[in-house]
Formats: structure tokens, sequence, C-alpha cells
């Protein structure tokens, strides 16, 4: 199994978890709950692999889809749903970190596979990452995550630079692969529990 496959199923899991979590916490009924949780799983990948003119994974193979649905169904097991102040545990934030980083390295991958440029294969990464839970914060009629979440969407662009560079010097591996993702999810995490921040326009009086 190749890391881009690799990547990309735990990507799966852990959004189609933070897409779970986040349905249960809005309230939304058993179908509200499974869509949620596809489109977090699948949106940026789909949208991805329509810019490069792939055919998107999930509908070559049944395993996506499985995954998904084997995730709510022992979330639901586990009573998963059951958690209040979703945003402050520990199962929402390190999936949604897990899935962020794996997903961006997803979407650098098949950038550089594509053969694009730098440029490209960052806003891949980023699409692949956020992507989905954009989608799925918009058709829930939720501020995106992306707009107002701390350091989110600037850890995607951070990973797919680190893939590029390490194709860049001919050390793109499994391990230095590996390293990338770590690093993503650490930052993630941190730059959470650090409440950073990326500066705004306007000041408060």
């Amino acid at each position: 199994m190749s890391a881009l496959e690799i990547a990309d199923i735990i990507g799966i899991i852990c959004f189609a978890l933070s897409g779970f979590l986040i349905a249960v916490h809005c309230k939304l009924d058993i179908l509200g709950v499974f869509i949620s949780a596809f489109l977090t799983a699948f949106g940026g990948g789909m949208t991805r692999d329509v810019l490069v003119d792939r055919t998107p994974y999930v509908f070559t193979s049944n395993l996506p889809l499985s995954l998904v649905i084997a995730t709510v169904l022992i979330a639901m097991l586990f009573k998963l749903h059951k958690i209040t102040n979703l945003e402050g545990k520990w199962a929402f934030i390190i999936s949604d970190a897990i899935g962020l980083s794996s997903f961006a390295i997803t979407g650098s991958i098949i950038a550089i596979e594509s053969g694009f440029n730098f440029l490209s294969v960052i806003i891949l990464a980023f699409i692949t990452a956020v992507g989905g839970g954009t989608i799925r914060d918009v058709l829930i009629n939720r501020m995106p995550f992306i707009l107002v979440s701390e350091f989110y969407a600037t850890v995607a662009l951070i990973v797919g630079s680190m893939v590029y560079l390490l194709e860049m010097f001919e050390i793109r591996n499994f391990m230095t692969l590996l390293i990338v993702f770590i690093f993503g999810v650490l930052l993630r995490v941190y730059a959470y529990y650090k409440k950073w921040h990326l500066p705004t326009l306007l000041k408060d009086n």
C-alpha cells in the first residue's frame, strides 16, 4: 500500500468522525449525520480530483464508503454522539487535526504526480484538506471552520509546502512523509490549545 493510499484512508476515517461529531452537535437527524460524514470525508478529495481531471477515488472503490459507514457506526457504538462542548473535546480536535494533515499530504502528492507547480501543490493541499468541511459547514448554515478557527487552513498550506520541498530535494518517501504528517498534526493541536490566530485587519477599540 502506497503512502498516498495510507494517507487517504486515515484522512477519510478521521474526517468522517469529525463530520459525525459536527452533525450530532448541530442536532441533525440520522440522514443528516451520514451526509455530514460523507461530505467532510469526500468533498475536498472529489473537488481536487475534478480539478486534476482524475476520476474520484470514491467512484472507483467501495473502500471509502465502507470506511465512512463503519466510522459512523463505531462512533455511535462508543456513544461519541453524547459529547458536549464539542470543540473542547479531544475526539473532535485530534480527529480533525489528523484528517487535516493526511488530506493535505494526499492533495500535495496528487498535484506533484500530475506534474503541477508549487502554487498548484499548495492549492490542492488546501482544497483537499478543507474543502469537505467547508461544503459541510455551508450546507448546515455554519460559519466555515477555515474562516474562524485557530491557524487551521494555514496548517494545510504549510504541509503542502513541506511535501513540495521533499519532492524538490528528491527525499519524498514514506518516512519523510510520516514526519511531515506528525508535524502537521502536532502543529494544528498546539495552535488550537495556544489559540493562535492570523492577524486581522480590523482592530478592536
